[in-house]
């Protein structure tokens, strides 16, 4: 069963925290970009990206920019990325 992920070549794992407390403590700028993600993120793997951004002292726009060409780059890898299986963000 796929549920809500769609069809992906991707693997899945499993989330030991509650995934909505931790995307309710995420930064509005990062929550908002989560809502409009192709690929569902995990709070966690969102939070670290952004983290590490703004550890470097780039701004939410870079952060964002950043976190585009990452999901970007993992959906060239997806073999049903290119299929219509998953919607994309124009």
């Amino acid at each position: 069963m796929t549920r809500n992920l769609g069809s992906t070549s991707l693997h899945r794992k499993r989330r030991s925290a509650d995934p909505m407390r931790s995307y309710d403590a995420l930064p509005a700028p990062l929550r908002n970009w989560l809502a409009q993600a192709t690929l569902p993120w995990s709070p966690a793997s969102a939070r670290r990206v952004w983290n590490r951004t703004c550890a470097k002292g780039l701004s939410a726009e870079e952060a964002l920019t950043i976190l585009s060409q990452a999901e970007a780059r993992t959906l060239a890898r997806d073999r049903f990325a290119n299929t219509n299986h998953l919607p994309t963000n124009t």
